[in-house]
């Protein structure tokens, strides 16, 4: 059965570094899921600077809003290094436009729902360490606008549904990783 590994905290508190490590301390050959859409310029030079940092045979599959898809391809004895599920639940929000239903909003929270189980299932039948990073965004304010509210919304429930199921779990606070204790 497969390990999984999840990795929470604010933005730039370090998380995808931390998972990076992680994932070199498996010694198995490193596969990159990324989310990330390169929308502009500022994105697209990120996206490189990160590139640059990996090491030169981890595979990079590029999976904005399919990550549980290229898990389901991904070489099942590789260390699979999820960045990051916030991305990929926005990605899947922002299809609905920028003032979507509550009705369009609880489909989509079924199917992240169904995708994130699905994702855990995937993730236990490999042999290799799946890591999953994602931000957590239930620590602040409530957010002023419904599409904000939303996101966080669905994606604390899809953090729930994956960190329930992780082995282990850290939350990064200033580049300094605190284990959480197991799920119960």
């Amino acid at each position: 059965m497969g390990e999984i590994s999840f990795v929470t905290g604010g933005a730039r508190s370090g998380k995808s570094r931390f998972a990076e490590q992680l994932a070199r301390e498996t010694g198995r050959p490193l596969v990159y899921l990324v989310t990330m859409i390169a929308s502009d310029q500022e994105l697209v030079a990120r996206i490189e600077a990160h590139r640059r940092g990996r090491p030169a045979d981890a595979c990079t599959i590029e999976a904005p809003r399919d990550p549980v898809g290229a898990l389901a391809e991904a070489d099942g004895a590789a260390c699979v290094l999820l960045d990051c599920l916030s991305l990929w639940v926005s990605n899947r929000l922002l299809e609905l436009g920028e003032a979507p239903t509550v009705e369009a909003v609880a489909a989509l929270d079924a199917e992240l729902g169904g995708e994130a189980e699905r994702l855990v299932a995937l993730a236990r039948a490999r042999e290799g360490e799946t890591i999953v990073v994602t931000n957590e965004v239930g620590a602040g304010l409530v957010p002023e606008y419904p599409l904000g509210r939303h996101y966080r919304d669905l994606l604390g429930r899809v953090n729930q549904r994956v960190a329930a199921a992780a082995g282990r779990a850290w939350l990064l606070v200033a580049g300094r990783p605190l284990e959480l204790p197991p799920a119960s």
